[in-house]
C-alpha cells in the first residue's frame, strides 16, 4: 500500500488532487495537511470530499504528513517546496510540485528575476524533471522530483508542440491569448475575483509581465530546438474553471488547413489526454470541463499566412491536479491513464 500525502490540500489544487485521488484505484492510504486548517477535516471544507460513508481526511501538521509518505504532492505557494524536496529526496520519496518551484531546472536566474527567491539546494533542479508528460514522458518515468507544469504554460505549450517540432512555425512573433476561470487565483479572495467585479466581465491582467512567460518560452524553446520568443497576455474569464487559449503563430511556407490539421492529428494520435478536434470544429472549456484532456482545433488565418491554434484544458485538472497524477502513475510505473479517465460532463 502506497502512502500518499497531499500539502496544502485545502486549496484548490490540492482538493483537486484529493478528489482526483480518492477515485484512483491505486491500494493507497491519503493523508493531507493544511497550515490554514490543521485539525479540521477536509470534508467540512469541501463536504464533497468525504472519503467514505462515515469517515473523513483530518488536516495533519505537514511535517508529520512527509514523514509518514511514500509520494508527496506540494500544492503549497511558490517558494515553499525546497526544503520538502529535500527530505523525499534524502529518503527515496517521490516529489511532485505542484508550484514554479522546480519548472525552470537548472536555470537559477529566470527563476529568481520572476519569483524573487534564489535556489536553497541547487542539486535538487538538477535532478528534477518538468512534468510535461506529452513531452518529457521518458524522463518523468525515472524521476524523483517532478515540477508540475503551470496551467497556462500547459495549454499554450501543448498548442504549439506539433508546429515547433515539425517547424511549421516562425519561432518569433508567436502570439497567446489565454483566458482563465477564476479558480486559477486560487482559494484566497481578492478582489479581482470577488463577483462583482468579475461577473460578465473579460479582463486582461499582468499584460507583459506575466510569471508564466518565462516558463513558456523555456518550453517552446526545448521543443524547437532553437530560441523561441512569444508574446502571452492572460485573461481572467467570467468562469470557475478552464482555460482556453487563441495561438497565432506565421507559417514558414504556405500550408493548407487540410496539411496542418493532419499533421496535429498525426502528432498527438497515441497521446491519451490530447484530443486534435475534426477539421471546422472550435475548442471550447466547456468540453474538457473536470477531465484530464486538452482539446486542440487547428485553423488558418484568411490570407492563409498564419497558423491559428485553440487548446483547451481544465486548469485544475491538466492544468494542475490532474497531470500531476498521470506524472505519479509514470512515475511509479503504472497506466498512464490510471484514474483520469473522466468523461467531461456532456452539458
Amino acid at each position: 500500500m502506497k502512502q500518499i500525502g497531499i500539502l496544502g490540500a485545502s486549496g484548490y489544487a490540492g482538493a483537486e488532487v484529493v478528489r482526483i485521488l480518492l477515485s484512483h484505484p491505486l491500494e493507497k492510504n491519503l493523508r493531507v495537511s493544511s497550515v490554514s486548517f490543521e485539525g479540521k477535516t477536509l470534508d467540512s471544507i469541501y463536504p464533497a470530499l468525504a472519503a467514505k460513508k462515515g469517515q473523513s481526511l483530518m488536516l495533519e501538521n505537514a511535517d508529520e504528513v512527509v514523514a509518514a509518505s511514500d509520494i508527496v504532492f506540494s500544492c503549497l505557494p511558490n517558494g515553499f517546496a525546497e526544503k520538502t524536496a529535500k527530505i523525499c529526496q534524502e529518503g527515496g520519496k517521490l516529489f511532485i510540485d505542484l508550484s514554479a518551484d522546480f519548472r525552470f531546472g537548472t536555470d537559477e536566474a529566470t527563476y529568481a528575476a520572476w519569483y524573487g527567491k534564489n535556489y536553497s539546494y541547487p542539486e535538487l533542479h538538477s535532478m528534477s524533471v518538468y512534468g510535461l508528460p506529452e513531452l518529457n514522458r521518458v524522463a518523468i518515468a525515472k524521476a524523483q522530483i517532478i515540477g508540475n507544469p503551470g496551467c497556462y504554460p500547459t495549454s499554450s505549450e501543448l498548442g504549439l508542440y506539433p508546429a515547433l517540432v515539425n517547424c511549421f512555425a516562425e519561432t518569433e512573433g508567436i502570439i497567446i491569448d489565454s483566458m482563465s476561470g477564476v479558480t486559477g487565483s486560487g482559494r484566497d479572495p481578492s478582489q479581482a475575483s470577488h463577483y462583482p467585479e468579475c461577473a460578465d466581465s473579460i479582463s486582461p491582467y499582468k499584460v507583459g509581465a506575466h510569471r508564466h512567460q518565462p516558463e513558456i518560452d523555456r518550453c517552446l524553446s526545448q521543443m524547437a530546438g532553437l530560441p523561441v520568443s512569444s508574446v502571452f497576455t492572460p485573461h481572467l474569464a467570467p468562469m470557475g474553471r478552464g482555460i482556453v487559449s487563441t495561438i497565432y503563430f506565421r507559417l514558414k511556407k504556405p500550408m493548407t488547413i487540410e496539411a496542418l490539421h493532419s499533421a496535429y492529428r498525426d502528432f498527438y494520435e497515441r497521446e491519451p489526454f490530447v484530443r486534435v478536434l475534426p477539421l471546422g470544429a472550435f475548442s471550447s472549456n466547456h468540453n474538457v470541463k473536470f477531465s484530464n484532456y486538452c482539446d486542440i482545433s487547428v485553423h488558418l488565418s484568411s490570407n492563409k499566412a498564419m497558423g491559428i491554434i485553440v487548446s483547451s484544458i481544465d486548469n485544475m485538472v491538466k492544468g494542475a491536479a490532474g497531470q500531476a497524477v498521470q506524472n505519479m502513475n509514470l512515475a511509479l510505473g503504472i497506466e498512464e491513464t490510471t484514474g483520469l479517465l473522466m468523461v467531461p460532463p456532456a452539458f
